[in-house]
């Protein structure tokens, strides 16, 4: 159970971040360099208070492992700052969450070998179906948006998915990663496995966020925003970088427990839909429609139903074999 409930962290840590990043401010190349940052300067702290007094194995290979899925993580999030440009919020949003819980699902329980009986696959598959129509219904916009988006421009719909194919590749690359390069060897599974997971990736977590902080940079220059990086919001963003990297650092943790893995860790950290959604209607009192928050009840239902399946998958394949 506790295994659980430390999966279920990062959704609140994810769920804020929103939240936090309108509070503090900034344009989208601020926020996603001040996360970085912050991601930084908690990976500092792990390894000056956890990781060299716990003498963890720390070499080449956990450095390299780090550094690109830092970088991977850095493309998710160029893909998905750009998706919201042209698709809106609303609808880039519910896509991006969708397809997050889907795709690392599915490699999770696919190419890592997480789901070993067809029981599982069922409940599992199931679960997934449920978690990212919630996401779908709890991120969407009144009716009448939708239709007028998707009509409006579209050549720049069109832009819109083709980022959001490139930053749902980018997040699948980070999440998975630091597990597939245990599944092929390039990492022993006695490094991956010592302490259920929590010293590869606490030895991970500064290498990555080396890799986030030279990603975000990049981004800048792409974007021709480098100019805004030495500014007040970026600095105030750190903050919400602390917030995402305690999500992130208690994520790759559930993920490498043999007790949660990859498919079950992905899924519960994307509920942090549910927290946003509703702290931004009470805490940034952003206004919803009535068909909306019908909507937002039944996706939290969906998303709620979805995770605690998704959390008793072992329980349940053992009671119902097929």
């Amino acid at each position: 159970m506790s295994s659980i409930l430390i999966a279920l962290i990062p959704a609140l840590c994810w769920g804020m971040v929103g939240i936090i990043s309108t509070k503090m401010g900034g344009n989208a190349g601020q926020q996603t360099l001040g996360i970085s940052v912050g991601a930084l300067l908690l990976g500092i702290g792990v390894t000056l208070f956890y990781v060299i007094p716990q003498n963890i194995h720390v070499d080449g290979h956990i450095w390299i492992v780090g550094l690109l899925s830092g970088l991977f993580w850095s493309v998710g999030m160029f893909g998905q700052l750009n998706s919201f440009t042209d698709l809106g919020v609303s609808i880039g949003l519910p896509l991006s969450t969708a397809g997050q819980i889907v795709t690392n699902a599915l490699l999770g329980a696919s190419l890592l070998g997480e789901w070993q009986t067809r029981s599982v696959w069922l409940f599992g598959s199931i679960s997934i179906i449920l978690v990212a129509l919630g996401a779908v219904l709890i991120s969407a916009s009144p009716h009448n948006n939708n239709k007028s988006n998707s009509k409006q421009n579209p050549k720049s719909f069109k832009h819109g998915l083709i980022f959001l194919v490139i930053s749902t590749v980018g997040y699948m690359l980070y999440f998975i990663f630091p597990n597939l390069l245990v599944k092929v060897g390039f990492i022993s599974s006695q490094i991956r496995d010592a302490n259920n997971g929590i010293n590869y990736m606490t030895a991970i977590v500064t290498p990555q966020a080396i890799g986030q902080v030279i990603g975000a940079v990049l981004i800048l220059l792409v974007l021709k925003k480098h100019h805004t990086i030495f500014k007040i919001e970026t600095a105030k963003n750190v903050l919400t970088g602390i917030d995402w990297a305690t999500g992130n650092l208690l994520m790759f943790i559930s993920a490498a427990n043999v007790l949660v893995g990859q498919a079950m860790a992905t899924t519960l950290s994307q509920m942090g839909v549910v927290v946003g959604t509703f702290g931004g209607i009470y805490l940034l009192h952003e206004k919803k429609t009535h068909d909306q928050m019908v909507k937002i009840l039944i996706g939290t239902l969906l998303m709620i139903g979805g995770g605690v399946l998704m959390s008793n998958l072992e329980t349940i394949g053992s009671w119902i074999s097929l």
